[in-house]
C-alpha cells in the first residue's frame, strides 16, 4: 500500500519539479536582474563588428586615396561602406542570420547556441 503511495508522490514531485524549473527559465529569459553568460559575449561581439567594419572600410578608403590621389573622397565613400556594412551585420545577428548562406533558413537562438534546422 506504501509502494502505490510512493509512486504517487515521485510522479507529483517530479510535475512540481518540472513546472518550478519552467516558471524559473521564463524568468530568467524575461527581466531577471543576473544577465546570462552568453550577453557580454553577444555584446561583445556587436561592438567588435562594428569598430572592424568601418575600420576596414576607412583603411581600405585611406589607401585607395593615396594611390589614386582622389584625396578625401574615397575616405568618406569608404567610411559610409564600412558603417552600412558593420550595422548590417548587426542586423543579421540579431535576427539570427548572422551564419546562414543562401535560401536554407535556419533558426538560432542567441542565448543557448543551439542550432536548429
Amino acid at each position: 500500500m506504501n509502494e502505490g503511495n510512493n509512486s504517487q508522490s515521485e510522479e507529483d514531485f517530479d510535475a512540481r519539479l518540472r513546472r518550478a524549473r519552467d516558471i524559473e527559465g521564463m524568468q530568467n529569459c524575461e527581466g531577471s536582474s543576473v544577465p546570462h553568460p552568453e550577453a557580454k559575449g553577444l555584446a561583445f561581439r556587436i561592438g567588435t563588428e562594428l569598430v572592424v567594419a568601418v575600420f576596414v572600410g576607412g583603411a581600405i578608403g585611406f589607401f585607395l586615396d593615396h594611390w589614386l590621389n582622389t584625396k578625401p573622397w574615397l575616405l568618406i565613400v569608404f567610411l559610409l561602406l564600412g558603417n552600412a556594412s558593420g550595422l548590417w551585420n548587426v542586423f543579421r545577428l540579431t535576427n539570427n542570420q548572422s551564419s546562414t548562406i543562401g535560401f536554407q533558413k535556419r533558426t538560432r537562438h542567441l542565448w543557448d547556441g543551439n542550432e536548429k534546422k
